[in-house]
């Protein structure tokens, strides 16, 4: 298992006021509305998730940096485990020849409003059950979702990634180095139900016996 970074340098592209976040809404009524994960959340206003999630080619360079670091060849089998949109699986399929993409998510609005050209490879379903047989995927990876899980589910979504993968693996997942990133990120999330340090995630991967990759996103 080992840090490393993809995404950083994308999440700090956007700009965060986490006290007006706080200050200009109800931020309870905000998160009630938005572990929905319905039109609201992806489409709806900024309050309630991402005010508009459209495809803009952000991603990308993800896609370009992942497969490369991890020598995706062509026809290569690949999921996404919270996979939103697909937006990612689709840079993916663009980025390596003939690859198999795959993708499942919580929320049947955003299976249903995804990528038109991935939307048939997508599944609505939870990460602690992903439903592949064993090492069916050349590559496994979970963007910003591990968080939004309850501790009790952690183990079995982190199980369920290794069960499936032959290949690599690799997790993002929202933490805090420090009180200030702490607060800020207490002030900015609306899904989140595991908040731990780095040092804490290393240990529940260790515990669930996760052999992949792994970074983090923290709100400065």
């Amino acid at each position: 298992m080992a840090y490393v970074d993809f995404i950083m340098k994308l999440h700090k592209s956007t700009k965060r006021d986490y006290v007006k976040r706080v200050n200009e809404a109800d931020k309870a009524e905000c998160a009630e509305v938005a572990i929905r994960y319905d039109r609201d959340y992806w489409d709806g206003e900024r309050k309630y998730g991402y005010g508009g999630y459209r495809y803009d080619g952000r991603w990308r360079a993800v896609a370009e940096d992942m497969a490369r670091h991890y020598g995706l060849k062509p026809g290569a089998r690949i999921l996404d485990v919270g996979c939103g949109k697909g937006f990612l699986l689709y840079e993916f399929s663009q980025v390596v020849a003939d690859s198999e993409v795959s993708g499942i998510d919580i929320s049947r609005y955003a299976v249903e409003n995804a990528k038109p050209e991935v939307r048939p490879r997508l599944k609505v379903g939870s990460a602690v059950s992903l439903p592949w047989p064993d090492k069916y995927f050349d590559f496994v990876f979970s963007v910003t979702t591990l968080h939004n899980l309850h501790n009790y589910e952690l183990h079995a979504a982190l199980r369920e990634i290794e069960r499936v993968a032959r290949g690599p693996k690799h997790v993002v997942i929202e933490t805090y180095r420090n009180e200030r990133e702490k607060a800020n990120l207490l002030y900015w999330q609306l899904t989140c139900r595991s908040f731990y340090t780095p040092r804490e995630w290393e240990w529940l991967f260790q515990q669930a016996g996760y052999t992949g990759d792994y970074c983090y996103i923290v709100f400065e």
